[in-house]
């Protein structure tokens, strides 16, 4: 690998488009595992695919559903809302209250349904097939890639501002990226940052707005990345007032890079919002995060890429691959067999032992679905190095 590069990765905040589209779409997951819990429905049997599409004071939501008789239209609209509300749409073009919400739902397909079901609760089967990846590398004490880790680290500050009242100016929309340079494989400061955010004040310059955001990019990059020659586009094409889905329409599933490892690692191509964890899309890929997380965090390598692959119907993975890019301590292809042994890889053995069963998505909509603490009720629970005995053990 190059020692010396550079390389950059974008975030985009909450009020984007299409993060407003992942943050419905994972709400109404939410919203079967939580009725389902307080009505006693099988929360093994829950199935949810749900798309959202979002405009001018329109907001569509589609898909394919099983689950507790309780969630219906009313209750994805009040949570769309509820959403939309949350985020600080409350705005001409895009209104909490007054956006025209329209649900078509409906009973997820039989034939798709009985690939998942037919083998019983000891081994469903995958919801779909596919690959995905995980990744880990030392780059951040997360184990999480430097770029992305700081672009989303400056969007949350500036969330965190104007949920909070001080930066009144900000609007929800808003956008980051960050260039690294790397010496001998290590990042070692910013050359490039760039901040395109909405803001109220139709005379706010571009000048004006980086007073208001580079007090929060400075907060959130490591002291000393920033230099006299590092160079700042700060909303680059000037006013920026008209934003989230009245600017742009916004779609589930649009910004995977963002959510996995911005662009440093492999990635399969299924996006995880809106999607229970029969979904191999989202629960192998919270997987495979949490075993590379384990290895790094276990020293048996610098950095760790995990492929796993899937069948519809079928219980356990097609197959392992381990790639750890010359940085290893310990044998590939033995690594591969060891994480077999330490995580049962089926769609139900990822459930049980990451507790995914639970109303813990929407949080996940936004800043990343990796690099973030792990939360008591079982949030973020692939982020945990828990495995790290049992790996050192096997060698």
């Amino acid at each position: 690998m190059r020692g010396a590069y550079l390389f950059t990765s974008e975030s985009v905040s909450e009020g984007h488009p299409d993060k407003v589209c992942d943050r419905i779409s994972d709400e109404v997951v939410d919203a079967f595992f939580r009725v389902g819990a307080e009505t006693g429905f099988d929360p093994w049997q829950i199935r949810v695919a749900c798309e959202t599409l979002a405009t001018t004071n329109r907001v569509v939501i589609a898909g394919e559903t099983r689950g507790p008789r309780e969630i219906t239209p009313d209750v994805v609209i009040e949570r769309a809302r509820a959403a939309i509300k949350d985020i600080g749409y409350e705005q001409e073009g895009f209104h909490w209250k007054t956006a025209n919400v329209e649900v078509l739902l409906h009973a997820q397909s039989a034939d798709i349904a009985q690939g998942v079901d037919s083998l019983g609760n000891k081994d469903e089967g995958a919801g779909d097939q596919g690959i995905m990846f995980g990744y880990a590398c030392r780059e951040t004490p997360e184990l999480m890639p430097a770029p992305l880790y700081y672009a989303h680290r400056i969007l949350k500050l500036m969330a965190e501002a104007r949920h909070s009242g001080k930066e009144k100016t900000l609007g929800p929309d808003a956008k980051s990226q960050v260039t690294v340079r790397y010496e001998n494989g290590k990042p070692v400061e910013a050359t490039q940052i760039v901040v395109s955010t909405q803001h109220t004040d139709e005379k706010q310059t571009s000048d004006d707005i980086r007073v208001i955001v580079e007090p929060y990019v400075r907060q959130a990059l490591p002291q000393g990345w920033i230099s006299a020659k590092t160079v700042w586009h700060i909303n680059p094409t000037g006013k920026f007032v008209i934003g989230g889905p009245d600017g742009d329409c916004g779609l589930t599933g649009r910004k995977i890079i963002v959510d996995t490892y911005g662009g440093a690692a492999p990635h399969g191509g299924g996006a995880f919002s809106g999607k229970d964890p029969t979904k191999v899309d989202r629960s192998a890929a919270y997987a495979a995060r949490y075993l590379a997380k384990n290895v790094v965090a276990a020293n048996l390598a610098d950095r760790a890429t995990i492929q796993l692959s899937y069948a519809i119907g079928v219980s356990q993975p097609l197959s392992i691959y381990v790639d750890l890019h010359g940085t290893g301590k310990v044998d590939e292809g033995k690594l591969e067999g060891v994480l077999a042994q330490v995580m049962d890889l089926s769609p139900r053995g990822i459930r049980t032992h990451l507790n995914l069963n639970r109303p813990i998505y929407a949080r996940t909509a936004a800043y990343g679905h990796f690099g973030r603490a792990p939360e008591a009720d079982g949030g973020f629970s692939w982020e945990k190095t828990d495995l790290v005995d049992a790996l050192k053990g096997a060698f």
